[in-house]
Order: C-alpha cells, then sequence, then structure tokens
C-alpha cells in the first residue's frame, strides 16, 4: 500500500527525532521513496548524514546550497510528495503551522503540499496539555491534516505522561490502515488495455503506431494506488510497469490483445480500452524478408477484430466500460457514434489538433462524453492528472 509512494518527512526540534531513522528503515521496506525536510534545529537532535544515507537523498534545510547555489522549490518538494508525515512536531513548529508562518523550507513546503498532511507532535505533558497546544492541533485538524497522537510514558524530562512520539512501527500500521481505508476503488477489479498493437508483415517489419502507452499505464496506475487490482493489457512498449496491485500482460498484436481483453473481461468490474490498436492488419504474413528488389507491389490488409465493439456486446449491467476515441477531424461526432455503438458508459476524446495531446507526449487534453449526453473538457495536463481526471468521472457514475 505504501509501494511506489513519495513521502516527505519533517523533523523539528525534538529528543523524539531519534526514531526517525527507524522509521524511514520501515518505509524503505515497504517500497516507498523517502525525502527528508529538517529544521536548524532538528540537526541537533539527529544527523543529515544518517538521514541521508538511509533515504538515499540529500536532507534539504535551506531553500539553497550555499556552495553551489542550487534551489530548492518547495512548490516542487510539495507537488512531489504523495504524502507529508511531519515527525516528531514540536510546540514551536506546531505554532508557526497553526498561524501560516513560513520562515524555513519545511514550512514553505507543508504550506504548498496538496497531499495529506500527517503530524505527529512530540514533548513535555505539559506542553502537551496546555490550552495552546490544544487549540493548535484543532487547528490543524480543521485544516484536514491528520493527527497522529502521542502515547503515554516515560519523557526526557523525567516526567511520565502523554507526549511520547508514537512508535514508528505504530505509525506505519496507522498510514497503512488510513490508506486502506480511504482507496476509492478498495477490492474492484479494473482491466485496462494501453499502448499501440504490432501488426508484422515479415519477420523484420510491422504495421503499427506512434503510441507509447504512457495514457494507459498512469490510468493503471492510478486505479492501482485506489486500491484496485488491476488487469493491464500492454502493447508493445518500453516502460516497465511496478506496483503490486498491476498484472502486466504482455502482447504484440491486436489478436493477441483481443483474446487476453475478452477473456478476462467477464471478470472485471471496470474496464477502460486506451490501447491504440490498429485496424488494419496484413492479409498474408510472409516467412522471409520481402527484399527491396522483389515483385511486391501491395500489402493487402483486412481489418482487425473491433475489442471495444466485443465487449460492449458482452458487457453486464453491472460492468463500467469506458472507450478512448483519437480524431483527427469531426472528434465529437465520431466520439458520439462510438460511445453509442459500442455501448460504452464513458468515452475520452483526443484531437491530435491540439497541442501537446496524443500519442508520445507526457501531457494530454481529453474532452470525457457519458451516454446521458455529459460532455466535461478538462484543460491540458499531465497524464498522470488526465488520469485521476479520468478516475473521478468514472468513481462517479458509480456512486
Amino acid at each position: 500500500m505504501l509501494k511506489g509512494k513519495k513521502i516527505v518527512i519533517g523533523i523539528t526540534g525534538s529528543i523524539a527525532a531519534y526514531k526517525v531513522p527507524f522509521l524511514i528503515r520501515l518505509l524503505k521496506k515497504e517500497g516507498a521513496e523517502v525525502q527528508v525536510l529538517m529544521t536548524h534545529i532538528a540537526k541537533d537532535f539527529v544527523t543529515p548524514l544518517t538521514l541521508s544515507t538511509l533515504t538515499e537523498r540529500p536532507v534539504l534545510v535551506d531553500f539553497y546550497d550555499k556552495d553551489d547555489g542550487s534551489w530548492f522549490s518547495h512548490v516542487d518538494l510539495g507537488l512531489w510528495a504523495d504524502l507529508m508525515i511531519i515527525a516528531p512536531l514540536s510546540a514551536n513548529t506546531m505554532a508557526k503551522m497553526a498561524t501560516g508562518v513560513a520562515d524555513n523550507l519545511l514550512l514553505t513546503t507543508i504550506l504548498s503540499a496538496r497531499c495529506p498532511v500527517y503530524f505527529a507532535p512530540a514533548m513535555d505533558l505539559d506542553m502537551y496539555k496546555h490550552p495552546t497546544t490544544t487549540n493548535n492541533i484543532s487547528i490543524l485538524k480543521s485544516f484536514g491534516y491528520k493527527l497522529i497522537e502521542p502515547v503515554e510514558g516515560e519523557l526526557a524530562s523525567g516526567l511520565r505522561g502523554v507526549g511520547r512520539l508514537e512508535e514508528p512501527e505504530n505509525i506505519i500500521e496507522i498510514l497503512k490502515d488510513d490508506l486502506g481505508q480511504s482507496l476509492t476503488f478498495s477490492g474492484k477489479e479494473v482491466l485496462v488495455s494501453a499502448g499501440p498493437t504490432h501488426e508484422p508483415i515479415d519477420p523484420v517489419r510491422f504495421i503499427g503506431n506512434h503510441s507509447s502507452g504512457k495514457m494507459g499505464i498512469e490510468i493503471a496506475l492510478a486505479f492501482a494506488e485506489q486500491g484496485a487490482s488491476v488487469s493491464l493489457v500492454l502493447g508493445p512498449s518500453n516502460i516497465d510497469v511496478e506496483h503490486p496491485l498491476i498484472h502486466v500482460i504482455r502482447v504484440t498484436t491486436a489478436a493477441e490483445m483481443f483474446d487476453q481483453c475478452t477473456s478476462i473481461f467477464p471478470q472485471m468490474d471496470i474496464t477502460v480500452m486506451s490501447a491504440a490498436v490498429a485496424d488494419f492488419t496484413p492479409e498474408v504474413v510472409k516467412d522471409q524478408k520481402i527484399k527491396k528488389e522483389g515483385e511486391l507491389s501491395n500489402i493487402r490488409l483486412k481489418p482487425t477484430e473491433d475489442i471495444l465493439a466485443a465487449l460492449g456486446k458482452m458487457k453486464s449491467k453491472d460492468q463500467l466500460l469506458v472507450g478512448f476515441a483519437l480524431e483527427t477531424e469531426k472528434e465529437i461526432e465520431h466520439a458520439n457514434k462510438k460511445l453509442k455503438n459500442k455501448n460504452l458508459d464513458l468515452i475520452v476524446l483526443n484531437s491530435l489538433q491540439d497541442e501537446g495531446a496524443g500519442f508520445g507526449y507526457d501531457t494530454n487534453k481529453v474532452t470525457i462524453f457519458s451516454k446521458s449526453g455529459e460532455q466535461q473538457i478538462f484543460s491540458l495536463k499531465s497524464k498522470k492528472e488526465v488520469a485521476a481526471d479520468i478516475l473521478h468521472v468514472i468513481n462517479s457514475l458509480s456512486e
């Protein structure tokens, strides 16, 4: 569940910082990527060298490197993170977070974050019980930040009470339980097709297209991040896909993709056919390489089997089927025709007329049509963001 997650850990001035290396090791063991941000005083409690060794990343404290002038963007860090954990959180930094003070890299990154933010206070019991602290915790929770409550035990002061940082093992379990409850597509079986198909002419040549598979792969990853069990039927692509909830089925031709998709479709709750499947394939595949000086004047083609139409005929009332349309003209007319004729619930339209959209780009611009007649137009975005938009529309249909 934490595999592949990009996690920022913010460390502030507390003796409990000694527990953070153990937390990092557990997160890395789960397969997470970890970036540490520290306040200056936090360096007195745990060394950046230890933390950078464990994370395999430089620890960031200041906005820029004084030696080479490199700038560390709090905006980029906030966008990079899938999750932020402020642990341990001192009373001082908590007060700054509650009032929007932004006087160091950690605080500005928190303000820039679009991901869930968890905070784990650690301080002496009287500080934790003080009305100011109680009020600041309430403020942070009102922002949507999630409290990892300190536990009771012996404190650095020699007193005993509530104020100890939660143990790293328990923090991991809290994160996993919380993420598990909030996963939109947990328990769903999802089929995604992606990439091109290559239709062989002879042993060395084929008919294909420029699809990279990036869009479909981002959709598969988005579903997996939301708890779905994903079968990704992937045409020829040089992109490696690694996620514990994604089963990659590699195919080459349209016929192979047809066989794989139709065989597993009946078990699927949601299917998104984003692959750029060849419409035609050679009638005859030569056993030997065709020579330039040969007498061949043409290659006779035959239509490939229409995978999306076949799935539309198989679809039950409890299944949701999404198609893609890449058009160069009469885009809306063609997309709506495909939506109706192939019994789809949604169709995602891209146009090659839109700059930055289509094959090979890391960005895309789509319009989503539903069978109820609704049309949603989205601006040019990264394909990861487009995948999130598609999942949001799909989820709205199944609510």
